[in-house]
């Protein structure tokens, strides 16, 4: 398996017999979400579809793999998801095979997308890798190799010499932990497992800082991030250095 970050997205392509194009947690809707708690700004739907379209358009996948949270309100669907949802899926079908692995806020999503369009909200795997939003336990089907999930929304903090924070970006964070740590009853066979946390493709997600990410209490994914080990990547690929290492130099 070879992964390709595409900082256009962000996203990931996924090679091995397959092409699999990875992005998670677009939240489609989110404008409506945000003018019902007083900010209102102008849906950026279009933009968004755009960038989408043009990963697609430059990775020439098999299949379009959506890690959840593809679209934004619930429990309710709101009048701007009714509004776009059907010529959002509608494009993206004209372009490739599109899945989804449903997210904490993909209630409702059946009224939009086909039933085979629609994986298990407890992952699957596809072509030697497991795919889930992340916010509940893996099938134990998924253990042991790699696993790709969103929900978590993980952001790199650079900083300069005196700790001042020089800017934010979506990042990758590659972990490995024991197989007992994403099993619920922690009966889950011997070995361990890798775990590739992907970055919120909407680009007004904020985020979650990778350093403080174990201590989030965002999901079984998330408690089992070991600082000492696990390494973050910026969007483009770029390696930072562990969790640790990037807390050290600015004195977390």
């Amino acid at each position: 398996m070879i992964p390709h970050f595409m900082p256009e997205g962000p996203a990931v392509l996924v090679e091995n017999r397959m092409r699999v194009l990875v992005v998670a947690d677009t939240h489609f809707g989110a404008e409506a979400e945000l003018a019902r708690r007083g900010v209102y700004i102008k849906s950026g739907s279009e933009g968004r579809l755009e960038r989408l379209y043009n990963c697609i358009d430059s990775s020439d996948p098999d299949l379009l793999l959506l890690l959840g949270d593809f679209k934004q309100s619930v429990p309710l669907t709101t009048k701007q998801e009714y509004f776009e949802l059907p010529k959002i899926i509608s494009g993206l079908r004209r372009r490739t095979v599109i899945r989804l692995t449903p997210g904490n806020h993909d209630a409702g999503i059946e009224r939009f997308l086909e039933p085979e369009e629609i994986l298990p909200k407890n992952g699957v795997v596809i072509d030697g890798t497991g795919y889930l939003h992340g916010h509940t336990y893996p099938d134990p089907a998924l253990l042991g190799g790699l696993i790709l999930v969103g929900h978590h929304h993980p952001v790199a903090y650079l900083y300069d010499q005196v700790g001042c924070s020089l800017r934010a970006g979506p990042a990758y964070l590659l972990n490995e932990t024991d197989n007992r740590q994403l099993s619920l009853d922690g009966g889950a066979p011997e070995g361990r497992t890798r775990v590739l946390f992907v970055p919120a493709f909407f680009e007004l997600a904020g985020g979650m800082d990778v350093s403080c990410l174990s201590k989030s209490g965002l999901g079984p994914f998330s408690r089992a991030v070991d600082p000492d080990t696990a390494e973050v990547f910026l969007a483009d690929g770029t390696y930072l250095g562990t969790v640790e290492e990037i807390g050290d130099g600015r004195g977390i």
